[in-house]
């Protein structure tokens, strides 16, 4: 493992541990920022999620359950080469195969959403019956962006290429061009504007799949997540996110992503902080009980 990964000193999330051998749940920090288009500064969101976990407690009131019972590796960041997109995409995909392939949960911090990209091809490799669940603003499914085949901005269009547009349901959606729309409407399951209604409806049609979850925080409203790379207005609240992760409680989630913080436009590090508890959530509901 030290061959691939770049261990941090210091900067381990809340209850985490350097144990990859007995860990159920592998965290890995993506700081992949090279695409962004409006506002960059990704990259330094692993760390800072880190840093604000501190402030939570590790006993989830609503799980009944704390971090202490779950065994859990903070695997610290990757390192990136600055400007290098493929080469990053490269090593981000062998990173996260090396993890699920050892059948341990993978939860990425990005970094921007291109990072989803290689994680979830990486997932397909070791599941290839994956379904992908994707929580954003953006529907991200454009062919090219300025120029460019490999995006934040065409992530999930790459994705449905890798997986068959089929098997991805994105949800939270309210921003797209004509064309995302046409191409998501007549091939990929879009939802626009909610979250939780659509997948509890899909839960039982979901249930036993190997899923991936890709979770990017402007599908937040950004009056309560500020702190991101392209805010769009509108969006749901904390706790409809929250309420989301936990009808997701018992499926077969083998891997997730969060991506698109940008602490150096997060007041109060409020984004960074809602992102921790996130991650807290996520491992507490998805790890094996």
């Amino acid at each position: 493992m030290k061959d691939t990964f770049n261990f941090l000193k210091g900067g381990v999330f809340l209850g985490g541990s350097s144990n990859y051998a007995g860990a159920q749940v592998c965290l890995l920090g993506v700081p992949l920022d090279v695409t962004s288009t409006f506002r960059p500064g990704s990259r330094f969101a692993p760390q800072t999620i880190r840093a604000v976990s501190e402030v939570l407690e590790e006993f989830s009131p609503f799980l009944k359950r704390s971090l202490k019972e779950v065994t859990f590796c903070d695997l610290g960041d990757l390192e990136i080469v600055p400007g290098q997109v493929e080469e990053n995409l490269g090593r981000i995909e062998e990173a996260a195969f090396k993890v699920l392939k050892d059948g341990k949960i993978l939860l990425s911090l990005g970094g921007e959403h291109l990072v989803s990209y290689p994680l979830i091809r990486a997932a397909r490799r070791v599941y290839p019956e994956l379904g992908v669940l994707h929580f954003d603003a953006h529907a991200d499914l454009r062919e090219e962006y300025q120029g460019e085949k490999y995006s934040h901005a065409t992530v999930m269009r790459l994705v449905a290429e890798e997986i068959g547009a089929s098997s991805l349901y994105q949800f939270g959606i309210r921003s797209c061009t004509w064309e995302e729309w046409v191409y998501g409407s007549e091939n990929t399951n879009l939802f626009l504007d909610h979250i939780e209604a659509p997948l509890s409806k899909l839960i039982p049609e979901l249930k036993g799949r190997p899923l991936y979850l890709s979770v990017d925080i402007d599908v937040v409203d950004p009056a309560y997540a500020p702190g991101t790379g392209t805010p769009e207005p509108g969006g749901c609240t904390p706790q409809e996110l929250f309420s989301a992760l936990y009808l997701l409680k018992g499926a077969n989630i083998i891997g997730l992503d969060l991506v698109e913080v940008c602490p150096a436009y997060d007041a109060g590090n409020i984004t960074a902080i809602l992102a921790a508890k996130l991650v807290r959530e996520a491992i507490l509901a998805f790890s094996p009980f």
